[in-house]
C-alpha cells in the first residue's frame, strides 16, 4: 500500500490500516487531505528560509510573550506535515486567532532557532469543522 492512499478506504485493508495507524497519524493525514483541498497553499514542511509562501492549517497553542520589551502574540500552526510559528509583533490580541481555529497565512519564512516563523503575517480566518 502507498503511503499516499488516504487513510478512509473500504474494505479490510482500510480497517487494518486504521486499527496499525497511530492516533496522531491518523489526524495527522485527515488534516494533510483536508487542507490538500486549498488553492495556492503550500505544505510546511516544503517551505524554505527566506521566501514567501501561504500555508494553511490548525493553530495548536497561541500566546503572549514579549519580545524586545513589546508584545508578541505567537501561534503555532500544523498542516499535518509540519508546524510554523505566526508571530504578530506590538499585538497581545487577535479577535479570532485562537487554539484549534483553521487559518491561511502568508508571509516571509525564516528560521529562527531551528523553528519555522513567519513574522507579521496577513492571515484569514477558515471556517472551522463541519461540512
Amino acid at each position: 500500500m502507498s503511503s499516499q492512499e488516504p487513510l478512509r478506504q473500504g474494505g479490510l485493508r482500510g480497517f487494518l490500516r486504521r486499527l496499525t495507524t497511530s492516533r496522531s497519524e491518523l489526524e495527522a493525514d485527515e488534516l494533510r487531505q483536508e487542507l490538500d483541498r486549498e488553492v495556492g497553499a503550500t505544505p510546511i514542511a516544503a517551505c524554505a528560509g527566506r521566501r514567501r509562501f501561504c500555508v494553511t492549517g490548525t493553530l495548536r497553542t497561541v500566546t503572549l510573550r514579549p519580545r524586545g520589551g513589546a508584545p508578541a502574540l505567537e501561534a503555532e500552526l500544523y498542516d499535518g506535515s509540519d508546524v510554523i510559528d505566526l508571530i504578530w509583533l506590538g499585538r497581545r490580541r487577535i479577535a479570532g486567532i485562537e487554539p484549534g481555529r483553521m487559518v491561511l497565512a502568508e508571509g516571509l519564512v525564516s528560521l529562527q532557532d531551528g523553528r519555522k516563523v513567519m513574522f507579521n503575517p496577513r492571515y484569514e480566518l477558515r471556517p472551522t469543522g463541519g461540512a
